[in-house]
C-alpha cells in the first residue's frame, strides 16, 4: 500500500488528513486481491458502486488499486458488453442478480476517464477501450425513440423499455466521458454524440418519458449531477425541492416523507452543488453528515433514521465513503475529479428537436 495523498482531501469540519487516510484505508481493506470492491466484505458488488469506490482511490493516489478494480471489470465483462447487477462479495462466479442494469454498465466510462486523467496512462486507456466501447454499445441498444434509456435487460433477453430519470442522467454523464475517451483516441463516435444529445433533450424537456420516482432525492439532483441540466435550469431545479429533501444539520433524505437521511445521497448532492458553483452549500451538506462516520473503520454508515435516533441499516459501505471522498476532492481542487464532474471539458453531444 502506498501512502495516500490527502492534501486535497482535507476539508474543515469534514475530514482531517488523518481521517482522509483512514477512509482510503477502509476502502482498501474491503477490496479483494483480484480488484473487486464489494459494498463490504460478505455483501455484494455491483458495477456502479465498484467504480465509485475505485474513483475515490484515485483521488488519494492509490492508482494501482484503482487500476485493479477496472481490470476486474475488463476480465469479467459479459459477451454482450454488460455486467450482472450483483456478485456476492465480488466473486464473478457467485452472481446473485443476473439482470443487466444500463446505468451500472455505462459507469465504467466515467471511472476509466477519471483514472486516465489522474494518471495520464495511455496504455491503460488503450487496454480499457474495448470494454468501454462494448459497454456503451450495450447501453445504447436499450435507448428508446424518445431518447431515454431502458433501465434493464434480463438474463432471458427481455429488455425493459421503462426508463429511470436517475439512471438515464448517470448514463448521460457516462456517454460524455465515453466520448472524451474516443476523442483522446481519435476514434470519432458520431452515433454516441447523437445518442447523448437525444438523452439530454429527454431529461431536460420530457419528464413524462421516465417512471415517476420523484419521491426519491436522486431524481431531484441527478439531472444536475449528470450534466444534463446546467446554469439557471440546474439552480431552479435544486431550489424547487431543497426544503423537501434537505434536513438541516443531518443530510439529505433518500425518499420523502421517510425520516431517513443517507450519506451517499448527501455527498452526491454536495458534488452537484459544487458543479453548480455553490461550494459553500456543498460544504454545509458534507459537514452535516459527520454523524455517519465510523472512526474505527474510517468508513460511513449508509443512513440514519432521525425519528428513532438509529443508524440504519447497520452497514459501512465502500460506495458511501467513495462518494464522500469524490465530493471532498472536487471541493479540494483535485484536477481529474473537477474535470469529470465539472463537465466543462466533456463533449456535450448533439441535442436536437428530433425526439420532441
Amino acid at each position: 500500500m502506498t501512502t495516500p495523498r490527502t492534501e486535497h482531501l482535507v476539508l474543515p469540519g469534514v475530514l482531517t488528513a488523518g481521517q482522509a487516510a483512514a477512509t482510503v484505508a477502509g476502502i482498501l481493506a474491503v477490496q479483494r486481491e483480484d480488484g473487486a470492491i464489494p459494498w463490504f466484505r460478505g455483501h455484494h458488488l455491483d458495477p456502479w458502486d465498484h467504480v465509485e469506490a475505485a474513483m475515490a482511490l484515485d483521488t488519494a493516489g492509490e492508482h494501482e488499486a484503482a487500476e485493479r478494480a477496472y481490470l476486474w471489470l475488463s476480465r469479467h465483462q459479459n459477451e454482450d458488453g454488460s455486467w450482472y447487477a450483483a456478485y456476492t462479495d465480488g466473486d464473478p462466479d457467485a452472481v446473485t442478480d443476473r439482470g443487466r442494469e444500463t446505468n451500472f454498465v455505462a459507469y465504467i466510462a466515467v471511472g476509466v476517464w477519471h483514472h486516465y486523467l489522474s494518471t495520464g496512462d495511455d496504455a491503460f486507456l488503450d487496454r480499457m477501450w474495448p470494454a468501454v466501447y462494448a459497454a456503451v454499445e450495450f447501453v445504447l441498444r436499450l435507448q428508446q425513440p424518445g431518447g431515454q434509456i431502458g433501465w434493464r435487460r434480463d438474463d432471458d433477453g427481455t429488455q425493459t423499455a421503462d426508463a429511470l430519470l436517475t439512471g438515464s442522467s448517470s448514463i448521460h454523464h457516462a456517454l460524455r466521458c465515453a466520448l472524451a475517451i474516443a476523442e483522446q483516441r481519435e476514434e470519432a463516435q458520431p452515433d454516441w454524440e447523437l445518442a447523448a444529445g437525444a438523452l439530454r433533450h429527454a431529461i431536460r424537456h420530457h419528464p413524462e418519458r421516465f417512471l415517476d420516482k420523484n419521491r426519491y432525492s436522486m431524481d431531484w439532483y441527478y439531472p444536475v449531477l449528470g450534466g444534463a441540466l446546467t446554469g439557471a435550469e440546474a439552480k431552479a431545479r435544486i431550489e424547487e425541492d431543497w426544503e423537501r429533501f434537505v434536513v438541516p444539520g443531518l443530510g439529505v433524505r433518500c425518499v420523502v416523507p421517510n425520516p431517513w437521511v443517507t450519506g451517499g445521497e448527501s455527498a452526491e448532492l454536495a458534488l452537484a452543488l459544487w458543479a453548480m458553483g455553490e461550494s459553500d452549500r456543498a460544504l454545509e451538506i458534507l459537514q452535516s453528515i459527520r454523524h455517519l462516520r465510523d472512526e474505527d473503520s474510517g468508513l460511513y454508515w449508509t443512513g440514519y433514521v432521525f425519528d428513532d435516533d438509529a443508524i440504519w441499516p447497520r452497514e459501512l459501505t465502500t460506495w458511501t465513503a467513495g462518494s464522500l471522498l469524490l465530493a471532498v476532492a472536487a471541493l479540494g481542487g483535485h484536477e481529474a475529479t473537477c474535470q469529470v464532474f465539472g463537465g466543462a471539458e466533456l463533449p456535450v453531444g448533439l441535442e436536437s428537436e428530433c425526439c420532441a
